[in-house]
């Protein structure tokens, strides 16, 4: 049938395979966001880890933990605490449109039914959120940590707020030693995971070392460059914005700034302007109200906003990152689309998965496609293939830039 000669025996392995298969999907689907989060922790710390095996540090297994607590759960746990700062500013956004609603419904509204769809809008998002708001409640505003150092007890205060979201709280710690561990193995035994690939489905002219390692490459750029500098700049700006608060003219603070910040990080994802699409705006509104409300003449508030946007938020993680993210060969216009349709085709790890699933649509049409229609022989780089057979090659010669490739002189200790 088809033209297959089948045995019964493999007929049998053949349905095995496609059952585990279907299981191994199923696990990966159903903790997808987990995952690309673990790769996304693989290649933010690769290069630490690459650089501290380089030095000399033995075993393989010290150098993976050290480059993850050293970077990437500190991140992690910076990135959380922005997040539910910006929570908490987000709901009291959302209580203040609540309240004006009910204030427009009082003296007697539009009429029109336009109100209640609003209102009802803002009912289902934040019943949505309200988890996430509630565990978030637990996180202090830095601006009320610097006035009053007495409440500094945030320990008690997450343990205590967090006892009605025990499941939660548990969920969201499983995952996160769940993607802690993906990046832990992929740093200690990648090498070993790419080199059975390769010799496994490896072709005789190197078609999958090239096309695996353009795709490192560029996953290499997207997320230790791209994602990262979206990370670390609403960090920053979250932290930035709200000291800014603290010296803050009466009357002329920043409005939701921790929200402000995370935005901006959000946005530098970008291409050409970036953050500047949020701070610009804001810093318009601050020059306004100095100009228009009292006191007027406040205007070394937003003059000092605009200068720590520029040259902390915007200027100092791009020439940090810059050098990671240059060398691209992606279309800027489409990676931009990738990071606006990923999150909301998939959710919030779209913002990882759009991007990954680009990268390796568009090197399959490149590279592979071509092959698999006969339209030409793919010589990719012109590279004879048994260079890329071995992963005991200094960084330079290309080992660096293939899937898990380990650098110079790593055994697989």
């Amino acid at each position: 049938m088809w033209g297959l000669d089948v045995q019964r025996s493999e007929a049998a392995w053949w349905l095995l395979a496609i059952t585990l298969g279907a299981v191994l999907f199923w696990v990966f689907y159903s903790f997808i966001g987990t995952f690309v989060f673990g790769v996304f922790i693989y290649y933010a710390t690769r290069p630490i880890y690459r650089q501290m095996r380089r030095g000399g540090v033995r075993p393989a297994s010290l150098a993976a933990t050290v480059s993850i607590f050293t970077l990437a759960l500190p991140l992690i746990l910076l990135l959380a605490y922005a997040v539910a700062i910006g929570l908490n500013e987000l709901n009291t956004f959302l209580a203040n449109l609540r309240d004006r609603q009910a204030d427009g419904d009082a003296d007697g509204g539009t009429g029109d039914g336009t109100g209640d769809a609003s209102a009802d809008g803002i009912d289902q998002l934040t019943d949505i959120l309200e988890p996430y708001f509630d565990v978030a409640s637990a996180v202090n505003n830095p601006e009320q940590l610097l006035s009053n150092p007495e409440e500094l007890d945030l320990v008690t205060n997450l343990a205590t707020d967090a006892q009605g979201y025990i499941g939660f709280v548990s969920t969201g710690l499983l995952h996160l030693f769940v993607m802690i561990a993906i990046a832990f193995y992929l740093l200690r035994d990648g090498h070993r995971l790419s080199r059975w690939f390769r010799n496994t489905f490896g072709d005789e002219r190197g078609v999958l070392a090239a096309y695996l390692r353009v795709v490192d490459r560029d996953f290499r750029n997207i997320f230790f460059g791209n994602i990262l500098n979206a990370f670390l700049t609403g960090i920053i700006g979250t932290i930035s914005y709200s000291l800014l608060n603290v010296y803050a003219p009466p009357g002329g603070a920043i409005p939701y700034a921790a929200l402000v910040g995370l935005l901006a990080g959000a946005a530098s994802l970008i291409p050409v302007v970036g953050m500047k699409l949020v701070y610009f705006p804001v810093a318009g509104f601050l020059f306004f109200r100095a100009a228009t409300e009292e006191p007027t003449g406040a205007f070394w508030f937003p003059a000092l906003f605009v200068a720590v946007s520029f040259v902390i938020v915007d200027v100092i993680p791009d020439l940090v990152l810059r050098p990671y993210v240059s060398g691209r060969n992606l279309h800027v216009g489409s990676v931009m689309f990738a990071y606006i349709f990923g999150p909301l085709l998939f959710g919030w790890y779209g913002i990882f998965l759009g991007p990954m699933l680009l990268v390796l649509s568009v090197h399959f049409a490149r590279l592979v496609l071509p092959e698999l229609l006969n339209a030409e022989r793919v010589q990719p780089y012109a590279v004879d293939p048994s260079h890329f057979e071995t992963t005991d090659q200094p960084a330079e010669t290309g080992t660096e830039d293939v899937p898990g490739g380990s650098p110079a002189g790593e055994s697989d200790e």
